[in-house]
């Protein structure tokens, strides 16, 4: 997908329906039942609390296809959530999404990235250079979710 007339832009309270909506269709996208989309929405909401204390960046052409956020740490980011809509998967906006992350963080003196993976998406930030240092249980101790970093 041509990423060409597309924009990303901070995101506002008046995204967050939006957000939130890209948020559950992308992690359906898996095959995640009902319920367990239901065990995790609290952790997978974006609030207004969380607009305001963290950097969410939302991608922009015409409609909003996706976002990400990150949560700024002493000497690194966690990089919290990275979301597309289901039908521009596998298109290159993910790409596009890290490397604007990669270069704002560079910018304000961030070298590190810590991310707690969804496993499906494991392969896409190994692609993107990140490396596996350890794993993690879930809140519900049902399975691990690999933990991430990569030095820039």
């Amino acid at each position: 997908m041509k990423t060409e007339n597309m924009q990303i832009l901070k995101a506002n309270k008046e995204d967050l329906i939006i957000l939130n909506q890209i948020t559950f269709t992308s992690k359906q996208f898996w095959g995640y039942s009902d319920e367990q989309m239901e065990e995790w929405k609290e952790m997978l909401m974006i609030s207004e609390s969380y607009l305001k204390e963290n950097t969410v960046n939302k991608l922009v052409q015409e409609e909003i296809l996706g976002y990400y956020s990150y949560i700024i740490f002493e000497n690194y980011v966690e990089l919290d959530n990275l979301f597309i809509k289901p039908e521009k998967i596998g298109k290159g906006l993910g790409t596009f999404l890290l490397q604007h992350l990669f270069d704002e963080i560079t910018k304000i003196g961030y070298h590190k990235i810590v991310l707690f993976a969804d496993p499906n998406a494991e392969r896409f930030y190994k692609k993107m250079g990140f490396q596996v240092i350890g794993s993690k249980p879930t809140k519900d101790n049902k399975r691990f979710l690999p933990i991430m970093e990569l030095n820039l």
